[in-house]
């Protein structure tokens, strides 16, 4: 039997060992699926925090249901030695690709990884990438670190590029349903792959080449990052000719065709939307390709947080309040609403800004009890509940997530100023601002 068929037979039977690399908003979930379908799972991840929490049961993202992990006994080990990846059939990772200070793709997680397993890669594995990132990494990056001396890629290993689709929290698509893109290095790489992903996906969508499945993933994040830019733009335009941008969205959804709606907000989060498409900018300039579109939306977007500071100064002004020692309550430190993920939340922006203007914040999410390390970002501050008194207490509350946990009646009966960046409250709404 050749060492490809073997591989196959043992995905199909469930006797493969799956190795995850990255145990968070990714990862996590994808240990949970390998799981319950019957594979045994090791989790990967330089984190000891995370590590210790999973040994002991103790869920840190919000919305992944961890119990099913040990429930079936042996079947989930997290651990942080990379050593072990030598006992695993496949190897996905799941880690983060950020931007540098310029702006520019920063791989050090993904090569970290890769050269973490590398000296214990062996014939018949596959090797799986899931971090979104420039067409051409996989090929250029991961392949060369894992090819050696007796090891050849789509002969001895597989490798794969199957991007990330996760949306946390939203119980309409989970990784279970949300269609799965696969490309391989070779046919063979890709046909190891399919039998891997048809194992834990409803759905598996082969594509020629990890290049094409690299650009569909950037392709997604960028089409949702120009519309949000349109969108935010013409939310400046609706603001200066006192137009209220959120019933002109509500009617144009009306129409049943070539339309879909994007919402305005106080600036892009998350770990997908503010940073891939600038990894496809940086890639084509590699290529003497200008992307201006792209990058004037990301700078429409970038300047969000601005917009909505200006619009705390204004209404703040049209009370005769200064900012500097005015007391500001920001609404949510989530990127959306109705999870705990703070990644690249413009909160984190807006914040900064105010009190480097003299303001006093505070902010109130019952998703985030406080606020963690972050690596742009050093906001030592937990979160205000809510109540009728610290509502009144406050010179302005600044809607940021329109998390559907917030009492939002009270808010707009006890708070003395609204700034809403979200579009929670319909024109007329007494003492509202739109941001």
């Amino acid at each position: 039997m050749t060492i490809k068929q073997s591989l196959i037979d043992k995905l199909h039977d469930r006797s493969a060992v799956i190795g995850i690399v990255g145990l968070g908003y990714v990862g996590l979930p994808l240990c949970v699926r390998c799981v319950e379908v019957g594979y045994r799972v090791i989790g990967f991840d330089t984190d000891p925090g995370k590590i210790s929490a999973l040994l002991e049961n103790q869920k840190y993202i919000e919305h992944v249901d961890i119990g099913n992990l040990f429930a079936a006994g042996e079947s989930f080990h997290p651990t942080s030695d990379f050593s072990q990846s030598v006992n695993t059939d496949v190897i996905i990772l799941c880690v983060p690709t950020p931007l540098n200070s310029h702006r520019q793709p920063d791989l050090s997680y993904v090569v970290g990884s890769v050269e973490a397993i590398a000296p214990y890669l062996h014939q018949g594995q596959v090797v799986s990438l899931e971090s979104t990132t420039y067409p051409g990494t996989t090929e250029e990056e991961v392949r060369p670190r894992l090819e050696k001396p007796g090891l050849k890629c789509g002969e001895d290993f597989y490798l794969v590029y199957s991007p990330e689709r996760e949306d946390p929290a939203n119980p309409e698509f989970t990784t279970q349903t949300i269609p799965k893109i696969v490309g391989g290095s070779s046919p063979a790489c890709l046909e190891v792959g399919q039998a891997f992903y048809q194992n834990v996906v409803d759905t598996v969508i082969p594509v020629s080449s990890t290049q094409t499945a690299e650009m569909a993933k950037i392709l997604e994040n960028t089409y949702r990052a120009v519309n949000v830019a349109l969108v935010n733009e013409l939310k400046l335009v609706a603001d200066a000719m006192d137009i209220d941008i959120f019933e002109v969205i509500r009617a144009a959804a009306t129409k049943p065709f070539g339309y879909k709606a994007f919402y305005p907000g106080p600036g892009l989060g998350g770990h997908c939307i503010p940073i891939d498409p600038f990894y496809l900018t940086w890639k084509a300039r590699t290529y003497n390709v200008a992307t201006r579109f792209i990058e004037l939306a990301g700078e429409i977007n970038t300047k969000m947080p601005d917009y909505v500071v200006s619009k705390v100064i204004e209404a703040l002004n049209d009370r005769k309040k200064a900012v500097r020692g005015a007391k500001v309550l920001v609404l949510g430190m989530a990127y959306k609403k109705n999870v705990d993920d703070v990644r690249e939340s413009p909160s984190f922006v807006i914040i900064e800004k105010l009190l480097a203007l003299g303001a006093d914040v505070a902010y109130s999410d019952p998703h985030v009890p406080r606020i963690p390390q972050m690596r742009k970002h050093n906001l030592a501050m937990e979160s205000t509940s809510l109540s009728d008194e610290t509502l009144a207490a406050v010179d302005c509350v600044l809607v940021a997530t329109d998390h559907d946990g917030f009492d939002w009646t009270m808010i707009a009966t006890h708070a003395p100023l609204i700034v809403d960046s979200r579009g929670v409250y319909p024109a007329g709404t007494a003492n509202l601002y739109r941001a």
